[in-house]
């Protein structure tokens, strides 16, 4: 291992910067959101329109955690209009998906002592994340720093798999772990056995199996694991046998609506169980085609 150099860094402020603006920005976060340290995060829309005519910077979606973050990005110091547009658009999106945990974030430069007074008092009933950016200078490198200054938490909710912007597979197999979309690939094939004309919906936050009437199945292939979260609605009917086929074969599950369960899977264990994974497919397609 080759030994550390040292390197004085000099922090700039992108606001003074012409070459990195706030798209500029806005595109690194794109690229990956990770930078937030939101978790395993994916963009679900950038630039989202609201019904009160502005447009948020990021909505974007934790699906295993059942979390969206409406995000909005300043350079330079936060203010009162940046403060109360994050929480406008965090209200319409928390009142457009009820049932998920929602949780506004404020991004700046700087969150002076007057502002960042302002937002804890509101994060005692409002859940907002306020994340402080530091961009510095290493001879012709930038790099940059988000440092989450104040977090909250709130107990989770469910919601109906938000959509989200359209993508294509390139997109899944860019983000995503080889091995976790090799396994999307045969759970996908397991459905068209099932139902041949199977509609497929290549999403930011999920990839969407589907007959004509609506999607039955959500798969959610992680980046750093190999394993899916899968969110599949069985049905009203089938719920009680889906639960004893998933405790049959010791595969541990979460309710989320009346219908629909949430669990975890990766190849070895999806192999090992497949004829009782598949006919709790099989049971979902039937009470949806």
């Amino acid at each position: 291992m080759s030994q550390l150099k040292y390197f004085k860094a000099e922090t700039i402020r992108l606001k003074n910067q012409s070459d990195f603006t706030e798209r500029w920005l806005q595109e690194r976060i794109e690229e990956d959101p990770s930078l937030l340290g939101l978790g395993d995060v994916v963009v679900v829309q950038r630039e989202r329109k609201q019904s009160s005519g502005g447009r948020i910077d990021f909505l974007l979606d934790d699906a295993e955690a059942q979390t969206m973050y409406e995000v909005e990005i300043m350079l330079g110091a936060t203010d009162e209009s940046h403060i109360i547009r994050t929480i406008e658009y965090w209200d319409i999106e928390r009142r457009r998906f009820p049932s998920r945990e929602h949780k506004a974030v404020i991004v700046a430069e700087e969150l002076t002592s007057r502002f960042f007074n302002v937002i804890t008092l509101m994060n005692r009933s409002i859940p907002i994340i306020a994340i402080q950016l530091s961009a510095k200078k290493v001879e012709e490198k930038i790099i940059l720093d988000f440092i989450k200054v104040l977090d909250i938490f709130e107990e989770p909710g469910d919601e109906e798999l938000l959509e989200g912007d359209a993508v294509d597979r390139a997109y899944w197999e860019k983000r995503s772990n080889n091995k976790a979309l090799s396994l999307c690939d045969e759970l996908i094939v397991t459905a068209k056995n099932y139902y041949p004309n199977l509609r497929i919906t290549y999403n930011r936050g999920h990839i969407a199996l589907g007959t004509e009437r609506r999607n039955f199945f959500w798969l959610h292939p992680r980046k750093r694991e190999s394993n899916i979260h899968c969110d599949i609605r069985v049905g009203r009917d089938n719920v009680a046998f889906a639960k004893e086929a998933f405790e049959s074969i010791g595969i541990s599950y979460n309710p989320k609506r009346e219908d629909t369960l949430a669990f975890n899977v990766n190849d070895n264990l999806y192999k090992a169980n497949k004829e009782a994974l598949d006919s709790i497919i099989n049971k979902s397609f039937k009470a949806y085609s």
